[in-house]
């Protein structure tokens, strides 16, 4: 019996087979686990930068005296993280970034005068975001809306 011609091609099937195994199992390491982690900390960290930067512009926007004042200013905040959109919500004083995936969220606490009375309102990330801060009886009071400035 002469199985020489066989050979070759048992070969060359088993190295498919191996090759497709091979690129199942790291296809399936990779999409279900390695991937969407590295998506979950890059979402976290641009979650991250926009809080910080909504502080800051809520802060900067807070002039340093209190008389009788209006202002009114844009703040440019990313339209989606890790591809959808998300809020930033006045708590008290602080900001909190309100967001679908459960790895990308954050507070963050504003520094502000005591002359601050209140912080209220939110931003939802596919509008335009304004911050206004306004003096009413003395004191200010800083508003997150939506809209033109």
């Amino acid at each position: 019996m002469n199985d020489r011609a066989v050979t070759p091609v048992v070969e060359k099937t088993i190295t498919i087979g191996l090759v497709a195994l091979f690129l199942a199992g790291m296809t399936t390491t990779l999409f279900g686990g390695a991937v969407p982690a590295a998506r979950d900390a890059a979402g976290a960290s641009i979650g991250d930068r926009t809080l910080a930067t909504a502080t800051e512009r809520v802060e900067q926007a807070i002039p340093p005296n209190v008389a009788n004042v209006t202002v009114r200013e844009r703040v440019r905040l990313p339209a989606t993280i890790r591809g959808s959109g998300y809020a930033i919500e006045a708590d008290g004083r602080s900001l909190v970034l309100d967001h679908p995936d459960p790895a990308v969220g954050g507070r963050s606490r504003l520094v502000v005068p005591p002359s601050v009375r209140r912080v209220t309102g939110s931003w939802e990330s596919a509008s335009e975001s304004i911050v206004v801060v306004r003096t009413v009886e003395g004191d200010l009071v800083v508003t997150l809306r939506e809209g033109r400035p």
